[in-house]
């Protein structure tokens, strides 16, 4: 039996009122499996940050539905959808978001202290999350003793900790070098071959060549689906967004 996507959305829309109606995302529709890599992909504006948003839980659409793994989030109370992000999703950002002041291990630590996870098992998970990213003996060093390809991998294995079933990455390639940056996607597709579903913002298409899925988005759209570089395109839909 095929298991049921991970993520469906259906007719999503959002739309901000910003001294003039801005529609982020228009009747947007698609699913994504378990276990899937997906870059998504479009010009400033064009909605796939709102995506992102609406994907992490972080932002609500307009109207349409969201479910993740089968279960209706979008009508969630803020505490439900905070505990829901902190248990299933890892966040993976163009700044590394890290304590300045606080070592590798402490900054890894952060989300199994609002889970309320106790020591020393805080501190066991941390540094095997560090591990995992090759990151073991920097334990000790905070953001400023590290290399800027170090801190984004902090931050990757902060956003594993919690064994998370999915990565959302937006942009972390871009304060990187292309060296860098290479080695970043690199742990985040070996990451995904080991099962964690992993959807990437990013506006470069050599980042993006890491995915085995493209989505790209226009005026809040969904105007191309690319499924191992075969070009679907979506019908465009007539008359004012909704």
């Amino acid at each position: 039996m095929t298991a049921p996507p991970l993520i469906v959305l259906r007719d999503v829309s959002k739309v901000y009122q910003a001294g003039q109606t801005v529609h982020a995302l228009c009747s947007v529709s698609l699913e994504i499996a378990a276990g899937e890599f997906v870059a998504v992909m479009g010009a400033s504006g064009s909605g796939k940050s709102t995506l992102m948003n609406i994907l992490g839980c972080l932002d609500t659409p307009t109207s349409g539905s969201y479910l993740l793994d089968g279960v209706p989030v979008q009508d969630r109370e803020p505490d439900a959808l905070a505990a829901l992000r902190n248990r299933r999703m890892g966040f993976v950002f163009q700044q590394f978001n890290l304590l300045p002041r606080t070592s590798a291990l402490e900054n890894v630590e952060l989300p199994l202290l609002y889970a309320g996870v106790r020591q020393p098992e805080r501190s066991r998970r941390a540094m095997a999350a560090l591990e995992r990213v090759g990151l073991g003996e920097r334990s000790g060093h905070t953001p400023a003793q590290l290399s800027g390809g170090q801190q984004q991998r902090v931050a990757i294995a902060r956003a594993l900790v919690n064994e998370p079933s999915l990565i959302l990455a937006d942009e972390p390639t871009g304060a990187l070098d292309s060296e860098t940056s290479a080695e970043v996607m690199q742990l985040l597709d070996t990451l995904n071959r080991q099962g964690i579903t992993v959807v990437l913002v990013t506006h470069e298409t050599d980042m993006a060549a890491w995915a085995r899925r493209r989505l790209l988005f226009k005026d809040g759209r969904l105007v191309a689906d690319e499924n191992n570089w075969n070009l679907t395109p979506i019908t465009p839909i007539t008359g004012a967004p909704v």
